[in-house]
């Protein structure tokens, strides 16, 4: 008894400090539930294209890429075409801007949705760093980071506090089930243990996820749990490429593009990154399922001869690689697709309940204490008054 309500304190405690960041995240975290989805349909629907002639070929990719630089005077960094015959190719020029274009014609048909971009950014940046920018970043993803770690004891020891301490079927049910007809401080009770419960699983996953991509030192101690060398850090980049000069030679790429295709034939997307210098290799990857589905996509580097000088695949990689990039898809649910992704949101909808449960029952605390406080200094002050007086006064 007495561990559990040191638990149940340090509980409230880390809850009454960290809800208000838990709420952020866990609001903007349903907000992102679907954006790689709306993204995609909303541009693929506005800039849906017909074939020119039943049965017409896409544009060659050197040509395709020719006429879009035409257009735009410089050649996009990537290119990404679906394998939809009815779907644009959209033609991305850094993290904000893409065009999409008609694969058979070569004409950029609009902008990607710039409104709907510039919203979901903004809602990353507050999910990531509390809408912080520039330098600040540092200090808001400082937070988040923090607030993470105490989500992730939230979630465990709220894990141990949400079980019954009968385990009998009313005992069960009253914490695993909604209770109707009760109000206040027994509702919020009631809520936030079903909510918890269901929800525990689910959660700890997407904030160990979170944790991960917060602290280095926690895929550090993930590796090498795994008993693998932690990786490398990457360099830190000063200055971000520009697209490439309109007079880049493409030549070659249409070779490359068809050994792509070629090498999995189910695909459901190709990206392709612009080799950054001639005898550079094209580097393609190759979704044969959702974006976000590591397990379903490919690297396929291509040199110039057409020959294939890199093939990676998500079963290629080290296991502690993959358990990481496992749980980094986990964390926003994509890697299990559309059903992944709605779980992840339902769970972080759970949260917002469970901080709003949470204030309401810690305030509702908070003044049943201050209450039987002012009563106590009440009956001290009469007991006082009483000795003043003395007896027969």
């Amino acid at each position: 008894m007495r561990a559990r309500k040191v638990i149940f304190w340090l509980h409230l405690v880390a809850g009454a400090i960290a809800g208000t960041v838990v709420l952020i995240m866990s609001v903007t975290g349903v907000l992102l539930m679907y954006e790689k989805q709306i993204v995609e349909w909303l541009n693929n629907r506005k800039y849906r294209v017909e074939r020119p002639v039943s049965g017409a070929a896409r544009m060659p990719v050197e040509a395709l890429l020719g006429r879009i630089g035409e257009q735009r005077s410089a050649l996009p960094s990537s290119l990404v075409a679906w394998s939809d015959p009815s779907a644009p190719v959209e033609a991305v020029y850094g993290r904000e801007e893409s065009a999409y274009v008609d694969p058979y014609t070569g004409e950029i048909l609009g902008d990607g949705s710039p409104r709907v971009r510039r919203f979901f950014r903004a809602v990353t940046d507050w999910h990531r760093w509390l809408g912080a920018a520039g330098e600040r970043r540092e200090t808001g993803k400082a937070i988040t980071g923090a607030c993470n770690l105490a989500f992730l004891f939230l979630v465990v020891s709220g894990g141990y506090l949400w079980l019954p301490r009968a385990w009998s079927r009313a005992g069960v049910r009253s914490v695993a089930w909604f209770r109707r007809g009760q109000r206040g401080r027994a509702r919020d009770f009631n809520w936030h243990n079903v909510i918890g419960l269901w929800c525990a699983a689910p959660l700890f996953l997407i904030v160990m996820g979170a944790a991960l991509i917060s602290y280095p030192w926690a895929t550090d101690l993930l590796y090498r749990a795994m008993g693998s060398e932690p990786p490398a850090r990457p360099a830190v980049r000063t200055a971000q490429a520009g697209a490439p000069p309109f007079s880049a030679n493409l030549r070659g790429l249409n070779e490359r593009w068809a050994r792509a295709e070629a090498y999995a034939p189910g695909w459901r997307s190709i990206s392709l990154r612009l080799p950054v210098a001639e005898a550079a290799p094209a580097v393609f990857t190759i979704f044969e399922g959702h974006a976000g589905q590591p397990q379903k996509r490919i690297t396929l580097s291509v040199g110039r001869s057409g020959n294939i000088v890199q093939s990676e695949r998500f079963s290629d990689l080290p296991a502690a690689q993959r358990v990481r990039t496992w749980f980094r898809f986990v964390h926003t649910g994509e890697y299990y697709g559309l059903a992944g992704q709605t779980v992840a949101g339902i769970a972080s909808a759970g949260a917002v309940m469970l901080v709003y449960t949470g204030f309401s029952l810690a305030l509702r605390r908070f003044r049943a204490w201050t209450s039987r406080r002012r009563s106590e200094r009440g009956e001290e002050r009469l007991e006082e008054a009483g000795i003043a007086a003395g007896p027969g006064s």
